[in-house]
């Protein structure tokens, strides 16, 4: 018995059934998976395992006849006794024989290596973690930008690549190495590789006490589809709303200092900002306005006056901004305030989407 022809056949020849399977089979690869699991602050959970000294993602070797989705959710119960289901692929990586440091007596093929989204867990979730006797000594969870230090170079060039595709909301992404084939601006920019500025501060609706000093005066700015402008520094991948200090010539108006600010970041041109809220600093002395405003337009990018830098722009969901920035628990608290905002702005909740670089000119 004979098969037709297949595509990866030499012209004008076939080969029997075993032919062809011994040929499959002299091809194979190893098939593995990861899980990435994060807690709400956005930081990742790594494992401490006893037989190697870098630490790891969950996950491990696909079994005979298993599937990659279902040998994810296995390990996820044998590493951390947690049913957890597993409905999603963040990436798909190729790794190449010659990219892995296997011992010669492995005789490493290269690997398929699936790396599925595991969630955000609560807290109450993660309290019934229970780690077996043997392989996992500890878990902990860290910020995405400690990652290359604590996992292997290649391992963590992966997970960082999963997460950001997680963040951009733009499907399965493929890597070949854990880089991705065709990289976005947040893969460009190698967002969250440098740790964001910390502001675990408590969030307060409304404006300040007067007693306090304004530090700063941030924007959510609004475009027609719902999503709000981020500003990326280029060099570190470090995202930043619009806004600034408060200077002089704003006459104590801190509204003055966002719509100044970021036309000189962004060429920015913003509506009447709508105040949202404040945060304080731990001693109390300073606030840190918050105000959301409907995006009119961006004239051609520039360096801002104040750094040099030319900020890279984005359209980003209120939900993708806050997971590019570091500000613990009260970082909901904010978000359900700027939605309250975009609702009294007239504007439309943004659908899930990518992230769109904004590096050209253009009007709402």
């Amino acid at each position: 018995m004979t098969t037709n022809p297949v595509s990866n056949d030499p012209p004008g020849t076939s080969m029997t059934d075993e032919e062809y399977g011994h040929l499959r089979a002299a091809a194979a690869l190893w098939a593995g998976t990861s899980v990435l699991i994060t807690n709400v602050q956005g930081e990742v959970l790594v494992q401490q395992v006893d037989y190697r000294t870098t630490h790891l993602l969950p996950g491990g070797a696909v079994d005979e006849r298993e599937s990659p989705a279902a040998a994810a959710t296995r390990e996820v119960l044998e590493e951390l006794g947690v049913v957890t289901p597993i409905d999603h692929g963040l990436a798909v990586d190729w790794v190449s024989p010659d990219a892995a440091s296997a011992p010669p007596a492995l005789r490493f093929p290269g690997e398929i290596l699936t790396v599925f989204d595991g969630g955000t867990w609560s807290e109450g979730r993660i309290a019934e973690i229970r780690l077996p006797p043997s392989e996992i000594t500890a878990i902990k969870f860290v910020a995405p930008a400690r990652l290359p230090e604590l996992l292997s170079p290649a391992d963590a060039r992966r997970a960082l690549s999963a997460l950001r595709a997680r963040i951009n909301s733009g499907g399965t992404v493929l890597l070949e190495n854990g880089v991705p084939i065709a990289p976005t601006v947040l893969d460009r920019l190698g967002v969250l590789r440098i740790p964001p500025p910390s502001y675990h501060y408590p969030w307060h609706l409304g404006n300040a006490p007067s007693e306090l000093a304004v530090a700063q005066a941030w924007g959510w700015a609004f475009s027609g589809d719902g999503r709000v402008l981020v500003l990326l520094d280029p060099e570190t991948g470090t995202a930043v709303l619009p806004g600034g200090k408060p200077e002089e010539r704003d006459q104590g108006d801190p509204a003055s200092t966002l719509v100044r600010e970021a036309d000189e970041e962004a060429s920015a041109r913003l509506g009447t900002p709508l105040l949202l809220g404040h945060v304080t600093d731990p001693a109390g002395s300073r606030a840190y306005l918050r105000y959301a405003a409907a995006l009119k337009g961006l004239g051609p990018a520039r360096p801002d006056p104040a750094t040099g830098t030319t900020y890279t722009r984005i359209l980003a969901t209120p939900e993708q901004a806050t997971a590019l920035f570091d500000w613990g628990t009260a970082a909901g608290d904010q978000l359900a305030a700027v939605h309250q905002a975009r609702q009294s702005l007239g504007i439309p909740r943004a659908a899930p989407q990518p992230v769109t670089e904004l590096p050209d000119p253009t009007t709402w």
